[in-house]
Protein backbone atom coordinates (compact mmCIF):
# COMPACT_ATOMS: atom_id res chain seq x y z
CA UNK A 1 0.00 0.00 0.00
CA UNK A 2 1.44 3.37 -0.96
CA UNK A 3 1.09 6.63 0.95
CA UNK A 4 -1.37 9.17 -0.41
CA UNK A 5 -1.81 12.92 -0.09
CA UNK A 6 -5.31 14.35 -0.11
CA UNK A 7 -6.71 17.79 -0.70
CA UNK A 8 -9.96 18.97 0.91
CA UNK A 9 -12.70 21.03 -0.59
CA UNK A 10 -16.07 22.08 0.82
CA UNK A 11 -19.20 21.84 -1.28
CA UNK A 12 -22.93 22.19 -0.62
CA UNK A 13 -25.54 19.93 -2.21
CA UNK A 14 -29.27 20.55 -2.25
CA UNK A 15 -32.38 18.55 -3.02
CA UNK A 16 -36.13 18.94 -2.70
CA UNK A 17 -36.38 15.21 -1.92
CA UNK A 18 -33.95 14.19 0.85
CA UNK A 19 -30.61 14.61 2.59
CA UNK A 20 -29.38 11.51 0.76
CA UNK A 21 -30.23 13.06 -2.62
CA UNK A 22 -28.51 16.31 -1.61
CA UNK A 23 -25.30 14.39 -0.84
CA UNK A 24 -25.51 12.39 -4.07
CA UNK A 25 -26.16 15.55 -6.13
CA UNK A 26 -23.13 17.29 -4.61
CA UNK A 27 -20.75 14.36 -5.15
CA UNK A 28 -22.02 13.68 -8.67
CA UNK A 29 -21.60 17.29 -9.75
CA UNK A 30 -18.18 17.66 -8.12
CA UNK A 31 -16.97 14.45 -9.79
CA UNK A 32 -17.58 16.06 -13.20
CA UNK A 33 -14.66 18.46 -12.63
CA UNK A 34 -12.59 16.98 -9.77
CA UNK A 35 -10.65 13.75 -10.25
CA UNK A 36 -9.90 11.12 -7.61
CA UNK A 37 -12.64 11.92 -5.10
CA UNK A 38 -12.29 9.18 -2.50
CA UNK A 39 -14.32 10.22 0.53
CA UNK A 40 -16.67 12.78 2.01
CA UNK A 41 -17.62 13.98 5.46
CA UNK A 42 -20.97 15.55 6.30
CA UNK A 43 -20.38 18.82 8.14
CA UNK A 44 -23.82 20.43 8.32
CA UNK A 45 -27.41 19.61 7.42
CA UNK A 46 -29.95 22.39 7.04
CA UNK A 47 -33.09 23.10 5.11
CA UNK A 48 -35.56 25.65 3.94
CA UNK A 49 -39.09 25.67 5.29
CA UNK A 50 -41.89 27.21 3.26
CA UNK A 51 -45.46 27.42 4.58
CA UNK A 52 -44.78 24.82 7.26
CA UNK A 53 -43.25 22.24 4.93
CA UNK A 54 -39.73 21.34 3.88
CA UNK A 55 -38.88 22.96 0.55
CA UNK A 56 -35.16 22.06 0.32
CA UNK A 57 -32.55 20.00 2.11
CA UNK A 58 -28.99 21.35 2.06
CA UNK A 59 -25.87 19.45 3.11
CA UNK A 60 -22.39 20.93 3.53
CA UNK A 61 -19.69 18.36 2.80
CA UNK A 62 -15.94 18.12 3.03
CA UNK A 63 -14.71 16.16 0.03
CA UNK A 64 -11.31 14.48 -0.02
CA UNK A 65 -9.57 13.83 -3.29
CA UNK A 66 -6.22 12.22 -3.91
CA UNK A 67 -3.45 14.44 -5.24
CA UNK A 68 -1.65 12.86 -8.17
Amino acid sequence: MSDHVYRLSEIVGSSQTSVDDAIRNAISKAAQTVRNIEWFETKEIRGQVVEGGIAYFQVRLKVGFRVE
